[in-house]
């Protein structure tokens, strides 16, 4: 991973159920940053194909990703740190929303773990049979890409500390039992 001279802006990327929204909202407490979820980005068009059992195509995604980059670019234009959680599943997707300070972090399980997950998980429109369509469409970061990439074998607070320990970040907060998921 390169280092960049700014505090970066991090994209939680990985298939549905990788725990995406939870390691960036754990990573957002500690780090103050500000955060923003991709998958509210989404056109109301877009989530009622994934709602009816249907993969997105290409075509649906490039208009959410545009979405995405602005909100990447509006941070790093000036100098400000983020987090935004998105698949970023296929590396010409990565090429729309990196740049200069953009580091992706790739949220990485079997397809095992990743469905029993997905199965675990209420209230979210992305149904467990599109999975396999992710996994499918799946390209693994590359080495020109500046990422890093964990197992989502440990708890999302143990993966949280990974990333901060691994990007050299400084938290701003110690966790809480909040943080971690416990009672306040």
């Amino acid at each position: 991973m390169a280092k960049t001279a700014q505090q970066p802006v991090l994209v939680i990327m990985g298939v549905s159920g990788s725990g995406k929204s939870t390691v960036a909202g754990l990573l957002a407490g500690r780090l103050g940053w500000d955060l923003a979820e991709g998958d509210d980005l989404h056109p109301e068009a877009n989530v009622a194909k994934m709602q009816a059992g249907h993969a997105l195509s290409d075509e649906d995604r490039w208009p959410w990703l545009g979405l995405i980059a602005d909100w990447i670019k509006e941070r790093t234009a000036a100098g400000k740190p983020g987090i935004i959680t998105c698949s970023a599943l296929k590396k010409r997707y990565r090429d729309v929303l990196r740049g200069e300070g953009v580091v992706f972090v790739f949220l990485q399980g079997s397809k095992d773990r990743i469905s029993d997950r997905l199965a675990s998980r209420h209230g979210h429109f992305m149904p467990p049979a599109l999975l396999e369509s992710q996994f499918g469409a799946l390209e693994v970061p590359t080495e020109d890409e500046d990422h890093i990439s964990l197992c989502v074998s440990a708890s999302p607070a143990e993966e949280a500390d990974e990333i901060v320990d691994r990007l050299g970040l400084k938290a701003q907060t110690a966790p809480t039992a909040h943080m971690l998921g416990g009672a306040a």
